[in-house]
Protein backbone atom coordinates (compact mmCIF):
# COMPACT_ATOMS: atom_id res chain seq x y z
CA UNK A 1 0.00 0.00 0.00
CA UNK A 2 1.82 3.24 -0.89
CA UNK A 3 0.66 6.83 0.94
CA UNK A 4 0.83 9.34 -0.57
CA UNK A 5 2.74 12.92 1.06
CA UNK A 6 2.50 16.13 0.48
CA UNK A 7 5.21 18.41 0.26
CA UNK A 8 5.74 22.00 0.74
CA UNK A 9 8.40 24.41 0.44
CA UNK A 10 9.71 25.43 3.92
CA UNK A 11 10.27 29.49 3.90
CA UNK A 12 12.51 30.36 6.75
CA UNK A 13 11.08 33.83 6.88
CA UNK A 14 7.76 32.76 7.76
CA UNK A 15 9.02 31.88 11.08
CA UNK A 16 11.45 34.39 11.99
CA UNK A 17 8.60 36.38 13.39
CA UNK A 18 10.66 38.02 16.17
CA UNK A 19 14.17 40.14 16.88
CA UNK A 20 15.87 37.34 19.12
CA UNK A 21 15.23 34.65 16.14
CA UNK A 22 16.45 36.64 13.34
CA UNK A 23 19.84 37.46 15.54
CA UNK A 24 20.00 33.61 16.35
CA UNK A 25 19.64 32.79 12.56
CA UNK A 26 21.86 35.27 10.77
CA UNK A 27 24.35 34.24 13.84
CA UNK A 28 24.07 30.38 13.00
CA UNK A 29 24.67 31.33 9.06
CA UNK A 30 27.83 32.96 9.81
CA UNK A 31 29.08 30.28 12.11
CA UNK A 32 28.81 28.34 8.86
CA UNK A 33 31.59 30.27 7.35
CA UNK A 34 29.22 30.54 3.55
CA UNK A 35 29.49 33.98 2.29
CA UNK A 36 26.26 32.40 0.29
CA UNK A 37 24.31 30.96 3.49
CA UNK A 38 24.92 34.57 5.23
CA UNK A 39 23.61 36.54 2.63
CA UNK A 40 20.45 34.43 2.07
CA UNK A 41 20.35 34.65 5.83
CA UNK A 42 19.62 38.16 5.45
CA UNK A 43 17.67 37.87 2.71
CA UNK A 44 14.89 36.18 4.89
CA UNK A 45 15.35 37.79 7.30
CA UNK A 46 14.93 41.29 5.31
CA UNK A 47 11.39 39.39 3.80
CA UNK A 48 10.38 38.19 7.31
CA UNK A 49 10.70 42.64 8.07
CA UNK A 50 9.56 43.32 4.35
CA UNK A 51 11.71 44.13 1.90
CA UNK A 52 10.15 47.20 0.47
CA UNK A 53 11.11 48.71 3.70
CA UNK A 54 14.31 47.28 3.87
CA UNK A 55 14.55 49.19 0.45
CA UNK A 56 13.69 52.08 1.73
CA UNK A 57 15.74 52.26 4.76
CA UNK A 58 18.84 52.04 2.77
CA UNK A 59 18.18 53.85 -0.33
CA UNK A 60 18.43 50.56 -2.61
CA UNK A 61 16.31 48.74 -5.41
CA UNK A 62 14.10 45.62 -3.88
CA UNK A 63 14.92 44.25 -6.93
CA UNK A 64 18.65 44.44 -6.25
CA UNK A 65 18.25 43.50 -2.75
CA UNK A 66 16.49 39.93 -3.79
CA UNK A 67 19.45 39.21 -6.18
CA UNK A 68 21.79 40.29 -3.96
CA UNK A 69 20.69 38.66 -0.69
CA UNK A 70 19.78 35.38 -2.59
CA UNK A 71 22.02 32.34 -2.35
CA UNK A 72 23.31 32.83 -5.73
CA UNK A 73 24.08 36.62 -5.23
CA UNK A 74 27.18 37.94 -3.98
CA UNK A 75 26.72 41.53 -2.07
CA UNK A 76 29.17 44.15 -1.42
CA UNK A 77 30.37 44.67 1.70
CA UNK A 78 28.44 47.79 2.04
CA UNK A 79 24.98 46.29 1.07
CA UNK A 80 25.11 44.18 3.78
CA UNK A 81 26.33 46.81 6.48
CA UNK A 82 23.42 48.76 5.26
CA UNK A 83 20.80 45.96 5.30
CA UNK A 84 22.06 45.15 8.71
CA UNK A 85 21.49 48.77 10.01
CA UNK A 86 18.00 48.75 8.16
CA UNK A 87 17.21 45.39 10.43
CA UNK A 88 18.30 46.87 13.74
CA UNK A 89 20.98 44.52 13.71
CA UNK A 90 24.80 45.40 14.53
CA UNK A 91 28.29 43.18 13.13
CA UNK A 92 30.15 42.06 15.91
CA UNK A 93 33.91 40.40 16.19
CA UNK A 94 35.11 38.46 18.54
CA UNK A 95 38.34 36.30 19.16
Amino acid sequence: MRTKVKLTIWDPAEHLDNDEAMALYLEAAFAENDAALIAAALGDIARAKGMSDIARKTGLARESLYRSLSPEGNPEMGTILKVMDALGLKLSVSA
